[in-house]
């Protein structure tokens, strides 16, 4: 079942972490952040959504990351359910960035993070400027031409500091929560 993030937040500050990571360093948001902002992505190894735009996240990653926006990855699925987002296989995505996971899933409660892909782009300051979709693609992976509305906010906001006015929400598959005891 699709599942729909709040709009921005602006100004919201980034909660800090410690989780780690597929390459066996464990890292903090201070590690993760760049000079001109921060991308946090909660994302699973098994989600259509995710999957249809894997390319363009790599893509989108590695075009800030070249802007001074600092790019990570988080997956806080509930591998019981679903082992197929375990931290094993986290380890062969490939991702070119850090790929962490939030095994208690206190991470995604802290950010309220909704679904795979859920987005939260942050300025310099750590406030939330950017909390949006990748691009207009859904399940199926969308034309090459669409508009990188991830990249153009996060662009803006190393420019400027700040995100745009005008946001559409991202939507995935939503957090697979373990169950209370």
């Amino acid at each position: 079942m699709a599942a729909i993030p709040p709009v921005c937040n602006f100004g919201w500050q980034a909660p800090d972490f410690s989780l780690p990571g597929v390459d066996g360093k464990t890292y903090s948001l201070a590690d993760v952040a760049g000079p001109k902002g921060t991308l946090i992505m909660f994302i699973c190894n098994h989600c259509p959504y995710v999957l249809a735009v894997k390319d363009r996240i790599i893509r989108d990653a590695k075009d800030l990351e070249k802007l001074g926006i600092g790019v990570a990855a988080i997956s806080s699925n509930d591998v019981e359910t679903y082992p197929q987002d375990s931290f094993e296989k986290m380890k062969e995505e490939g991702y070119p960035f850090p790929y962490l996971y939030d095994e208690t899933q206190d991470v995604a409660r802290a950010y309220d993070a909704v679904c795979t892909p859920d987005f939260f782009g942050f300025n310099a300051k750590g406030e939330l400027q950017y909390r949006g979709r990748l691009d207009a693609s859904r399940k199926e992976t969308g034309p090459a031409d669409l508009r990188r509305d991830l990249y153009e906010a996060m662009k803006q906001v190393a420019e400027t500091g700040k995100g745009p006015e005008e946001q559409v929400a991202s939507m995935g598959c939503s957090i697979k929560w373990k169950e209370e005891a």
